[in-house]
């Protein structure tokens, strides 16, 4: 299991009491996951259409952005698309996440405890989302979702590694990834959405 006992207890504490608070409800109507599955989907194809162009020198030449290298974004895309996807599935089980802060923890968590602990959620995607999230945070300097996810999987010297001496070719490398990680994500959260 990816997350430690200890650490799925805080999280369904933490996700009990934003239940208490009002900051995440439930038995709500379900009026925002097509918003959800556009952002996904648009995100996705941002980041396919980032790739391709980072990695096709001759069209970089012909639209006049030679060298461009948009593999930091390819991986920021690609865990959008997830992180839309995730916010979909909750608008449609009727769940909505109320906070202008840390909404990627508390999407975070929600997943945890509404998909992952019920086992709606495979094992699998689960780890590609939670990697995602860690590529992006780390990348972009988005602290709060990195002090989240840092405890639970990358060890500090491969993120240091990772962050501050990654080459072209390793960034390309884990934009593919994640530009896959992303396409099976979202192929099965909208299965599991239009399955219900």
């Amino acid at each position: 299991m990816i997350l430690e006992e200890k650490k799925l207890k805080e999280i369904k504490n933490r996700v009990q009491q934003y239940i208490q608070e009002g900051i995440i409800k439930t038995k709500n109507p379900k009026e925002h996951a097509d918003f959800f599955l556009r952002n996904a989907e648009d995100s996705l194809n941002s980041a396919l259409c980032l790739y391709d162009i980072s990695t096709n020198k001759e069209f970089q030449e012909h639209v006049g952005y030679p060298n461009l290298r948009g593999f930091l974004w390819v991986i920021n895309a690609s865990y959008y698309s997830m992180f839309y996807n995730v916010r979909a599935m909750l608008e449609h089980e009727g769940i909505k996440i109320q906070s202008d802060l840390s909404i990627h923890a508390r999407t975070f968590d929600a997943l945890v405890y509404f998909f992952y602990l019920t086992g709606k959620l495979k094992k699998i995607l689960f780890e590609h989302y939670s990697q995602a999230q860690e590529e992006a945070s780390e990348l972009l300097g988005q602290q709060k979702a990195d002090e989240l996810v840092q405890e639970y999987f990358f060890e500090k010297g491969k993120r240091a590694t990772f962050t501050y001496q990654t080459g072209e070719h390793a960034m390309q490398s884990k934009a593919k990834t994640s530009i896959d990680r992303a396409v099976k994500f979202n192929r099965e959260l909208r299965r599991m959405i239009n399955e219900k």
